[in-house]
């Protein structure tokens, strides 16, 4: 028997869900990261009153500036799941980019995003 080269079309609807829950997920935490570093949600008065406690200044810079580092972090994660749909689209979707083999189910379901297998991620790093 020939190993599969690619997943079915049903294998690619059901992974296709996962992308599209996570990518949700991902936007709607993306959005609320957002707003609470362009202070949309608050109605407080913190950046316009003036305030002389620099312990708590700097805290809060550290905070935004970690809540920054966040937003980066989910805007790569967003960008590698809507690439993701693209491969899903090209059919090329679950392919390991180094070995042409199939990535395993588990390790899609897990890193939806995924373009090596465990293995060649191990390889890699050598």
């Amino acid at each position: 028997m020939a190993e599969k080269t690619r997943y079915s079309d049903e294998e690619l609807q059901e992974f296709k869900d996962i992308i599209n829950e996570k990518l949700a997920l991902a936007r709607r935490d993306y959005e609320q990261m957002m707003r609470t570093l362009m202070n949309e949600d608050g109605n407080d008065v913190d950046d316009t009153s003036p305030t002389y406690k620099i312990l708590e200044e700097g805290s809060s810079a550290q905070t935004k500036e970690e809540l920054t580092q966040l937003a980066c972090r989910q805007q790569k994660f967003i960008q590698g799941l809507e690439a993701a749909l693209v491969r899903i689209e090209n059919k090329t979707y679950g392919i390991d980019r180094l070995t042409g083999k199939l990535i395993p189910k588990e390790r899609l379901r897990a890193v939806p995003h995924a373009t090596l297998s465990v293995e060649s991620k191990q390889n890699r790093k050598k």
